[in-house]
């Protein structure tokens, strides 16, 4: 198995949404956080990173997602980023022997395509962490 990309579930409350997905990765913790945490891992399947300084309170810009700040930082495991489009976590957890889970969250206002954007995303992320 390389991974899987489970249903993404949406809550709202006011004009907030809150969308989570859980993805599943063959990947150790270790081969998922730079996906997660870096310029080009990021790069790589999400969005351009233009800044990203990687502690607690650093400055962060994701490209159309927007600019803002680290306001979770505990390696190998929480990156958050709250930027103008709202708060991007991804929270991995060890899955099994030689896996690991992504729990996502990203937390906004308004309306929006959100939930068809962030599968095809995680869908890349997949495919980026399948290859040797």
């Amino acid at each position: 198995m390389t991974g899987s990309v489970e249903q993404g579930t949406s809550q709202t409350h006011g004009n907030t949404r809150i969308l989570h997905f859980l993805v599943r990765l063959s990947r150790p913790m270790e081969d998922v956080w730079p996906a997660v945490a870096t310029p080009d891992g990021l790069a790589g399947w999400c969005t351009r990173v233009e800044v990203l300084e990687p502690r607690l309170g650093g400055a962060v810009t994701l490209g159309e997602l927007g600019a803002g700040q680290v306001t979770a930082w505990d390696v190998d495991r929480v990156a958050e980023y709250t930027v103008e489009g709202g708060r991007l976590r991804f929270h991995l957890e060890r899955d099994g022997e030689d896996g690991s889970a992504l729990r996502f969250t990203h937390e906004f206002q308004g309306e929006g395509p959100a939930e068809p954007l962030w599968r095809d995303r995680f869908e890349r992320l997949v495919d980026v962490l399948s290859r040797p």
